[in-house]
């Protein structure tokens, strides 16, 4: 998977900020004008000042104009930071319904603002484009809790169950399991498999949950996020 990178900033008044002139250079006034009232009006709402807004242009804009030079699109996950929701994303949402929109999009590179799993997922989901993650080393407890020889160890132990493992897992834990689940169709799922034991990987806490539900047996992994 390719990765690029990619500065990180903070609000203006929380820490780092961006460079005197070090985009500016780069653009007229009159589109750096333009681009803090789009900046503005998508982030008023959240009380972000003009003026902060323009802080931030000079960046947005040339990721922007670099995005449209290479027909790429940007996903960004709902934890990001306003700056990054509303002022450079084509489209926000959790990692499952970025995923599937990486797969419709007719772009050929995806830049996926998210930790690395979502963009593992986003490459089963679309092998043949370009996954770009900014931050290689972002990471996920719950995603970093088992590794794909964990399953591989747990069925040893386990010949008669069947994997089950949560979307919210690197590629090569999804390869060693039976089937890939969401939290609104984990219990259908496990109703569908027909096994009657089920290891369930990596949530534990949402394994107990099923568990109260289901009289197959639930054997839970260790994760939490």
């Amino acid at each position: 998977m390719s990765s690029t990178e990619t500065t990180e900033l903070a609000r203006p008044g929380a820490g780092a900020g961006i460079p005197p002139g070090a985009e500016a250079a780069l653009h007229s006034r009159a589109e750096l004008d333009r681009e803090t009232d789009r900046l503005h009006e998508a982030l008023g709402h959240l009380g972000w000042a003009r003026e902060e807004c323009a802080l931030y242009a000079p960046l947005t804009l040339e990721i922007r104009k670099r995005k449209e030079e290479a027909g790429a699109t940007i996903l960004a996950h709902s934890y990001q930071t306003p700056d990054i929701l509303f002022g450079i994303a084509d489209f926000r949402g959790d990692s499952l319904q970025l995923s599937v929109e990486a797969s419709r999009t007719p772009a050929r590179a995806i830049v996926f603002c998210g930790v690395r799993f979502m963009a593992e997922t986003a490459k089963i989901l679309s092998p043949d484009k370009t996954v770009l993650l900014p931050a290689p080393d972002a990471g996920c407890s719950l995603d970093e809790s088992i590794t794909g020889e964990d399953v591989r160890d747990l069925r040893r132990r386990n010949p008669d169950a069947a994997v089950v493992c949560y979307v919210n897992t690197r590629a090569e834990v999804k390869a060693e399991s039976d089937v890939c689940c969401t939290s609104a169709n984990a219990l259908r799922v496990i109703q569908g498999v027909p096994a009657r034991r089920i290891l369930f990987v990596p949530d534990r806490l949402m394994a107990e949950n099923l568990q109260a539900q289901t009289d197959k047996e639930i054997i839970s992994w260790r994760g939490t996020c």
